[in-house]
């Protein structure tokens, strides 16, 4: 609860690379994440992903799985002190996570599951639902109220843009305020925004100059927590490297977003 009521309270920043390439990666960027922590009146949880369930091609890189992946997320949160989250995607997934992390999200395919909602709800978790592409603020209701209805009002919804094929990607800001007016804290993905899905030869592109002017934009019409994810080399980058910020210019973000 106490996570919660700091999410509530103050700005919040969910932040890491896309998808745990390897310990070494996870301990560069949270030292990061915990360096900033220590310096702005912010909460700063730190994220990364232990299966990309789906990437454009069967070929591409996924993760290291469910139990390698909580290992080392476990080992992020007990050398730097940090809250820690991940994404899930089925229902008995979410008890094994709910063992290290603070936050279990739910990926914005996926929002619309009774039964992946339920079981995160159930973990006594905050729920971190993501919109789904194909829904508008508005309908956000019914996902966070089977959150709310299974016994758990720890809910932050996120806004990631609006998919009308062809490749892009597009954010309509009102999905903020719409979706502030259920009463629950509401993030903005700056980094999964920028996409361009399956536009890069059988996988994802994305223009990560626009981060910042997502992460502004959604400012002003009301967010209260941002998803940024960040990579030291994103061009080199095992998954969502053209969207992901470069670490380098992380704090200057987070300074401007305060301020």
């Amino acid at each position: 609860m106490a996570l919660y009521k700091d999410i509530t309270e103050k700005p919040f920043f969910i932040v890491g690379p896309c998808v745990m390439e390897n310990q070494e990666l996870l301990y560069t960027v949270a030292e990061k994440v915990a360096e900033i922590k220590s310096k702005y009146p912010v909460t700063m949880i730190f994220k990364s992903s232990f299966d990309k369930a789906n990437r454009t091609s069967m070929h591409a890189y996924r993760g290291p799985g469910i139990e390698k992946g909580m290992e080392m997320l476990n080992n992020v949160k007990e050398k730097f002190g940090l809250e820690v989250t991940t994404d899930i995607h089925e229902p008995y997934q979410a008890s094994i996570a709910a063992e290290v992390v603070d936050i279990l999200q739910i990926p914005a395919f996926l929002c619309r599951q009774t039964d992946l909602l339920v079981a995160a709800a159930r973990t006594g978790k905050v729920v971190n639902v993501k919109k789904a592409q194909f829904l508008s603020g508005q309908d956000m209701f019914y996902p966070a109220q089977k959150v709310k209805e299974a016994g758990n009002e720890q809910i932050i919804l996120t806004e990631r843009g609006n998919s009308f094929g062809y490749n892009n990607l597009v954010v309509d800001f009102r999905n903020i305020y719409d979706m502030k007016e259920f009463g629950y804290p509401v993030c903005m993905d700056c980094t999964h925004s920028v996409q361009r899905p399956g536009g890069a030869g059988g996988k994802t592109g994305g223009d990560r100059k626009f981060v910042p002017n997502m992460a502004h934009a959604a400012r002003a019409f009301g967010a209260s927590g941002y998803f940024i994810e960040t990579h030291p080399d994103p061009d080199h980058a095992l998954s969502d490297g053209p969207n992901m910020l470069y670490l380098t210019d992380l704090e200057e973000l987070i300074k401007s977003l305060i301020s």
